[in-house]
């Protein structure tokens, strides 16, 4: 808890806030929450309009000491009799960062903090500065989408940016416990929607730019503008310093619009300040990596298959050295990284290379596939499907990718949510039939594990094949519910009942 908590005068100061109900004394806020359940006794409770009912109906029954809301919200706060302090502000969001982070004393002021946006990347991105920092004697939190880690130890959480309350929460945490450096995926939604508002960043690093999330942007243009909020320097949520790989033409274009970024590519460009090719590649996937930086040449190992995996090395090590790490310890430590359900590989002893990935939009699973082309002689199969509730313009897209690249194509349920799922195969499949050469077999399967098994019994000593989509996610969910499921676990229990021995898994290669 912050021993210096403010007084809810000076929240309502720096929110711009008209208080309603103000307290006879100058009542402290050490805590704010979104969850009116979690709220702590005497915590402020931040109560936002919702799709469907508004946030301030669960204020009544709530132990908070007061709350953040519109006007809509104290109307119904009103309604109940409720006579604890409101602070009545326009817009909640576009206050909750600051309010947060003045509750819990800017922590992010207190740390080193980098982060990275764009579409694919983001990830496998953090993962590699964490292991890069580690190695270079830093002591390192994590926050994305496979969750949250503090040196290392697993932390429970939910989004990829948690909610500017939580995310401020755990900041104070990570400065607590002593974490010097603080790496996390930035969500185009976290940007739009005030998540990282109030967090001070170091360094913000851009991946690229491919089809995602078109369901809450309109276009791609506004896609870009979203994520150009952490680099323009009008942007009130503009990170320091710029990391920007410029392999792709929206990577050319947010270079353009950072002041003064450090640019990275690995296409050969000129003039760029850090360049990295692939030297040689293992029969594993693994990659010899050549990178040159401020002058420098550097060769080293990366256990992490595919060209887009050179790329996001080179941008985890601009993005370290441009907040003042050396170079040699942290290149040293991305030998020894690996990401949960990224090009994940499951072997059971068979003859034949078995991958789990996160691929869930089409340039994803293009990448993928090409990788896995290029690791074997002989033919690829994939399992791939679309989310229900999320951008449906994508489905067909997704299903001619994969059968662009792939000899063998099953389509299965991703997430289906509260849609049909018969209804998403269809359109994943239709993409695929209509893109698939004269020997692309397509198939549809309505149960993801028999998907699955019919991938493992289609594959032959030297093929590849890959389950994409859902990666290190352990859940499935089916109209509102989550059931149990994890790619990885299906795969061993898929090829052990074909007759492959559970060997020592070697995966993360």
């Amino acid at each position: 808890m912050n021993t210096e908590a403010p007084t809810l005068q000076h929240l309502a100061q720096i929110a711009g806030a008209r208080v309603v109900n103000p307290p006879a004394d100058d009542t402290q806020i050490a805590s704010i929450s979104l969850d009116s359940t979690a709220i702590e006794p005497g915590g402020l409770f931040a109560a936002l309009p919702g799709t469907r009912v508004h946030g301030a109906s669960f204020a009544e029954g709530s132990q908070a000491g007061a709350m953040l809301t519109d006007v809509a919200g104290l109307d119904i706060i009103a309604a109940t009799g409720d006579e604890r302090p409101v602070l009545v502000v326009e817009d909640v969001r576009a206050v909750l960062g600051e309010v947060s982070a003045e509750v819990y004393g800017w922590p992010s002021k207190s740390m080193l903090l980098l982060g990275v946006t764009g579409t694919s990347g983001k990830t496998t991105t953090t993962y590699l500065l964490e292991r890069g920092l580690s190695a270079a004697g830093h002591k390192v939190g994590l926050i994305g989408t496979t969750g949250t880690r503090i040196a290392g130890r697993d932390v429970p959480s939910k989004l990829t940016t948690p909610e500017a309350p939580a995310l401020q929460a755990l900041f104070a945490r990570m400065r607590d416990e002593g974490v010097t450096h603080v790496v996390m995926e930035v969500s185009s939604h976290a940007l739009m929607l005030g998540r990282v508002g109030g967090t001070d960043f170091d360094v913000a690093g851009f991946t690229n730019l491919s089809q995602d999330h078109l369901d809450f942007h309109p276009t791609m243009e506004d896609y870009f503008e979203a994520k150009a909020l952490f680099f323009d320097p009008a942007s009130p949520v503009a990170a320091a310093k710029s990391v920007v790989c410029v392999d792709d033409e929206w990577g050319e274009r947010m270079a353009e619009r950072a002041v003064h970024p450090v640019t990275v590519g690995t296409h050969g460009q000129e003039g760029l300040d850090v360049q990295a090719r692939q030297v040689s590649v293992e029969e594993s996937g693994a990659q010899h990596i050549a990178l040159t930086h401020d002058g420098r040449d550097y060769e080293f190992r990366l256990p992490m298959p595919g060209a887009f995996n050179v790329a996001n090395a080179a941008l985890a090590v601009g993005m370290a050295t441009t907040c003042g790490v050396d170079a040699e310890p942290f290149i040293q430590g991305l030998a020894n990284a690996a990401v949960p359900g990224r090009m994940e590989r499951i072997d059971a002893g068979q003859d034949f290379v078995a991958v789990v990935d996160y691929a869930h939009k089409p340039a994803a699973i293009a990448a993928v596939l090409q990788t896995l082309r290029k690791q074997v002689d002989g033919r690829v199969g994939i399992v791939v499907g679309a989310g229900g509730d999320r951008d449906s313009s994508k489905r067909a897209i997704m299903g001619a990718e994969a059968a662009r690249g792939a000899d063998f194509v099953v389509v299965a349920d991703d997430n289906p949510r509260t849609e049909d799922p018969a209804t998403i195969r269809a359109a994943v499949r239709k993409g695929a039939e209509d893109a698939a050469g004269a020997d692309t077999e397509i198939r549809e399967n309505d149960s993801r594990a028999g998907a699955i098994d019919e991938l493992v019994a289609w594959a032959q000593p030297g093929d590849a094949i890959v389950v994409v989509g859902k990666g290190h996610e352990v859940g499935q969910i089916v109209g509102t519910t989550t059931h149990h499921f994890d790619d990885r676990e299906e795969m061993r229990r898929a090829l052990a009942e074909h007759g492959y021995a559970a060997g020592a898994e070697k995966e993360h290669a």
